[in-house]
């Protein structure tokens, strides 16, 4: 992993689109130990891609905030800024594209970031996780599918689909291993399919648990947020019902939201369930780390029932997980959705799981 002393530009360019991508990447890097390196000039550049959420957009300046302290080199982009941010920001990172040896993503389903890959002539690619939908990538990529993301209705592609195949093929194939090409999954998902000839690295989030914690616990119980209805996947008054089962079931107190839920629903979350919404300023599992965190965490299927146990590893603080009742999906949810939800809960380790509770 050393860098070439007098070459230019990075050795190695990571491209984030959210604060647990660029977590992950920080994981990554910990694990290779990059920011040990002695050559000359950043071993390691952080390219921010932003989004326009203001949520989001918090916890990267946090979160990139938190790189720079490691050392590391980080470039804020507005990506998406208006109408020609996106010519500007890929005629401004070509070059560097061009004299990376290793790219670092964290969303290969992200249409920005298929576009990038087709400039760069890097021999090494690194996927982090973006959350459990790096799960279904390592399976499409296996089965040599189209890169789509998990929650996206099942039939016929649209027209912007279609427009953008070429490239999101070429990034399926620029993904895939060859003899001029190494590709490595760095992941704390479990992964039934592994593609042939890509490098899979577990993350043990040792970099989250050496900066941080250990967290002061508390008696009671916390409660974990989720975006499925912000994305069409479960009816909001049946995911509104089911927290408040949950929440007096368990004596929670506490929802930690999900930046992408929305503040309507989370005003009304508030309002009937009696729960203190709370906004992180950073990826849960460094809020969980650094305390004070529910001797019980409760979550429905997503990211953090795989994370949380690795970041609280040695505390006493258990993951519990409910699952999504058939009953809560919405008639635009995907075919895949409830398939891939149970897999996201049934292949969790070291969590408590809970049968769905009743929504009336």
């Amino acid at each position: 992993m050393s860098r070439r002393a007098g070459s230019a530009g990075p050795h190695t360019l990571a491209f984030v689109e959210s604060p647990v991508q660029l977590l992950n990447v920080l994981e990554w890097a910990h694990l290779h130990a990059l920011g040990a390196q002695e050559a000359p000039g950043p071993a390691l550049t952080l390219v921010v891609l932003s989004p326009n959420d203001p949520m989001t957009r918090g916890q990267l300046r946090r979160m990139a905030e938190l790189a720079r302290d490691e050392g590391y080199e980080v470039r804020w982009e507005e990506a998406r800024g208006g109408p020609g941010a996106p010519f500007h920001t890929i005629g401004g990172l070509t070059p560097l594209l061009r004299r990376a040896h290793r790219v670092v993503m964290g969303d290969p389903f992200s249409r920005y970031v298929q576009l990038l890959l087709t400039i760069t002539k890097a021999r090494d690619l690194v996927v982090v996780d973006d959350g459990t939908a790096t799960m279904e990538f390592v399976a499409q990529l296996a089965r040599g599918e189209r890169l789509v993301r998990w929650h996206r209705k099942g039939g016929r592609p649209g027209a912007r689909d279609l427009i953008f195949a070429p490239v999101s093929s070429s990034a399926r194939r620029r993904l895939t291993p060859s003899a001029k090409r190494h590709v490595e999954i760095f992941s704390s998902m479990p992964m039934d399919e592994k593609p042939e000839g890509v490098t899979v690295t577990a993350n043990d989030f040792a970099w989250t648990r050496a900066r941080f914690g250990p967290p002061r616990i508390t008696k009671g119980a916390d409660m974990v947020g989720t975006s499925l209805v912000e994305t069409g996947v479960v009816d909001g008054d049946r995911y509104l019902e089911a927290v408040r089962t949950l929440a007096k079931t368990h004596g929670a107190t506490r929802y930690f939201a999900h930046r992408r839920e929305s503040t309507d629903k989370l005003h009304r979350l508030a309002a009937e369930t009696g729960l203190e919404i709370v906004r992180p300023d950073l990826p849960l599992e460094l809020i969980a780390r650094r305390g004070p965190i529910g001797r019980t965490v409760l979550s429905f299927p997503s990211t953090v029932v795989h994370t949380l146990p690795l970041a609280l590893t040695g505390t006493e603080v258990r993951v519990a997980v409910c699952d999504i009742d058939p009953e809560w999906l919405t008639q635009n949810a995907s075919p895949r959705a409830q398939g891939f939800l149970s897999g996201v809960t049934g292949t969790a380790r070291d969590v408590h799981r809970l049968s769905a509770v009743t929504a009336a």
